[in-house]
């Protein structure tokens, strides 16, 4: 005879087998490479720089 299965266990068992192949899809998907990061860290700090330099002072503009 065969070993009883308990139906429960075996779909809640294929549910997370499923979200684990949605969940390593969505990495390679979504996922940035440590570069991609870098670059983009890079690049966010010249904006502010940049903007940085650009600010007026409020101060300087309520002289006479």
């Amino acid at each position: 005879m065969n070993n009883v299965v308990n139906l429960r266990r075996e779909r809640k068992k294929r549910l997370r087998e499923e979200d684990v192949k949605k969940a390593e899809q969505n990495r390679i998907f979504h996922g940035r490479t440590l570069s991609e990061k870098r670059l983009s860290s890079l690049e966010k700090e010249r904006f502010e720089k940049i903007l940085d330099g650009k600010k007026r002072n409020d101060s300087e503009s309520d002289a006479p």
